[in-house]
């Protein structure tokens, strides 16, 4: 796959997640997180179950075996995907869909931080600037300021640790087994069993309420998890967890947007000043390393 089609799915995937921040929101009001995740990881892990079986079969022997190290560090990913989506998804209930938006994105400073303390890798030096101005361009994106700052933020905030965990970890997986479809399954599956395993034991699920939500599980369930999350694990095959956090960044746009389609919501005018550094953001990281292979690269 090219480096260009892999930036598209994960525009894709951003598209998804940001329309699914009013989703989530709204789902709270008919059930409590624990319920609301394990639902949705579930549906969308037994939506790609049979794609990871084919998956498993074309690509499991060039793969090699599943050794103790690999499970280690695919347990590590689950950890990772489930403490970030869990303490967004009780932070949504006690905060705005604004700020929660622009307090997830932080991931975009937290992965090039993880690799380098695990990896010691250092990123392309343009990512020094494409990193804060993605997080500029966000913080405008919702009218230069954040709400009463709340015990919700804070939850938020340590979700994006997290959630720059996963995307750390899930690039590095998916290169090294190549099997992104069968990562994503096996996340989604164990975490929503561990999930409504807790929901059973710290609130109180029924299927009346369930029922109620349905709309809101099935979008989550289907599109920001099944589809939307394996984009992202296929994409990141070819695309440095430090760049795609950037790329990534761009879910607070379409948050935006859904807000505008959904609620009613407009953007201020320094909003669209925001939306412009995202972008260019986004173009920086990844047309300057481009641009200076292609020149390396060149016969003289």
């Amino acid at each position: 796959m090219s480096r260009p089609l892999a930036v598209l799915l994960l525009l894709i995937a951003t598209a998804i997640w940001g329309l699914a921040f009013v989703a989530q929101k709204a789902a709270m009001a008919h059930m409590g997180p624990l319920t609301f995740s394990g639902t949705r990881f579930l549906l969308g892990g037994v939506a790609l179950l049979p794609f990871a079986l084919i998956e498993l079969r074309r690509k499991g022997p060039a793969a090699g075996p599943f050794t103790p190290r690999l499970w280690l560090q695919i347990a590590v990913l689950c950890a990772a995907f489930f403490a970030g989506s869990l303490l967004q998804q009780y932070g949504l209930a006690q905060t705005s869909v604004t700020n929660s938006g622009f307090l997830t994105a932080l991931y975009v400073l937290f992965v090039p931080l993880i690799a380098f303390l695990v990896l010691r890798a250092r990123p392309h030096p343009i990512i020094y600037l494409g990193a804060p101005l993605a997080l500029v361009g966000i913080f405008y994106l919702n009218g230069g300021r954040l709400e009463s700052f709340n015990f919700g933020d804070m939850l938020v905030v340590v979700s994006a640790v997290f959630w720059g965990g996963h995307v750390f970890m899930l690039g590095l997986l998916s290169r090294e087994t190549g099997l992104p479809v069968v990562l994503s399954a096996i996340t989604f599956l164990s975490v929503g069993v561990v999930c409504v395993m807790l929901a059973f034991g710290f609130e109180t699920p029924n299927l009346a309420d369930i029922a109620a939500g349905w709309v809101q599980i099935l979008y989550v369930g289907l599109m920001s998890t099944a589809l939307a999350f394996t984009l992202q694990a296929i994409a990141q095959q070819h695309v440095p967890a430090a760049n795609a956090a950037i790329v990534l960044s761009a879910e607070s746009l379409f948050a935006a947007l859904g807000g505008a389609l959904l609620l009613g919501e407009r953007l201020p005018l320094i909003g669209y000043a925001g939306a412009a550094l995202i972008f260019f953001a986004i173009i920086l990281v990844e047309a300057i390393p481009a641009l200076q292979q292609r020149r390396e690269t060149k016969p003289a």
